[in-house]
């Protein structure tokens, strides 16, 4: 019955993302914009029939560039769980499949990076790099591997005992054998949901970081440079620049979550989806 209830909800968030990756990449190439452009007979037009959402103080089209911010955004943020992903899984199931000193090792390098404030320690590293969308993806890899590590040396821990391990120990299969064939394919599984629920995180990071002028360059359009744009037009009545950025920003990192967490639910009580 609670699955049921909650497949509307789930219906909904997969249409809303739906939507927002299409607008991301199809915007952009249908109505391209060169941001050096700067047209002041157009500048702080509110929203209307020629300018959906308007437009910013140099006249610029806020529909196209919350379409190229999303983009620049969610690219960013899916290069972060992706790769946050496979380090996680190759610390995790080398870590849950030896044990013994590396799995100390790995499981204390974890800790280390878990227990170290990840806002801050992302700020330190692209502030020495700022503008480097290499830099903002690497620091926030660092801050987001260790919880897939750690879901995937719990399963991996799991089934180290398991009766078709043994036997295939028993067998004489190489190690390596025994990991590509019975440890990687759990692992996957836990690194497909850590990659949908990391996306949404790593959004907000890195707006975050560009709002906060660490990040993206002023010039080149994200989420968090938008909103950072928008602190100063706000209080001369643009609340355009701040609703619509924000909004999307919302909506798009729920329905994201909402996909995520059903996910999870589905993997961690399987018995209650089938009823």
């Amino acid at each position: 019955m609670a699955e049921r209830s909650r497949r509307p909800l789930f219906a909904a968030a997969c249409a809303v993302l739906a939507l927002a990756v299409l607008y991301a990449a199809l915007v952009p190439i249908l109505r391209p914009l060169d941001p050096s452009l700067v047209d002041f007979a157009m500048s702080r037009r509110p929203p209307g029939p020629r300018f959906p959402f308007g437009t910013d103080s140099a006249g610029r089209d806020v529909f196209v560039l919350v379409a190229e911010g999303m983009r620049i955004s969610l690219g960013i943020a899916l290069a972060t769980a992706v790769s946050s992903a496979l380090l996680g899984i190759v610390v995790g199931v080398t870590a849950g499949a030896f044990g013994g000193w590396w799995d100390r090792i790995a499981m204390r390098i974890a800790e280390g990076f878990s227990a170290l404030p990840a806002l801050l320690l992302t700020l330190l590293i692209v502030a020495m790099f700022r503008g480097s969308i290499t830099a903002i993806v690497a620091a926030l890899v660092l801050t987001h591997w260790t919880t897939v590590a750690r879901a995937v040396r719990s399963e991996v821990l799991a089934l180290r005992h398991a009766e078709f391990v043994q036997a295939a120990r028993l067998r004489g299969l190489p190690p390596h054998r025994i990991i590509a064939r019975h440890f990687v394919p759990v692992a996957l599984g836990q690194a497909l949901i850590g990659v949908v629920l990391l996306i949404p995180h790593a959004i907000w990071h890195e707006s975050t970081l560009s709002f906060l002028g660490v990040g993206l360059p002023p010039h080149q359009a994200s989420l968090g440079t938008l909103l950072s744009d928008a602190q100063t037009s706000i209080l001369l009545g643009d609340w355009w620049l701040l609703v619509f950025p924000g909004g999307v920003l919302v909506l798009v990192t729920l329905s994201i979550s909402v996909i995520g967490g059903r996910r999870q639910a589905r993997t961690a009580a399987p018995e209650e989806v089938s009823l």
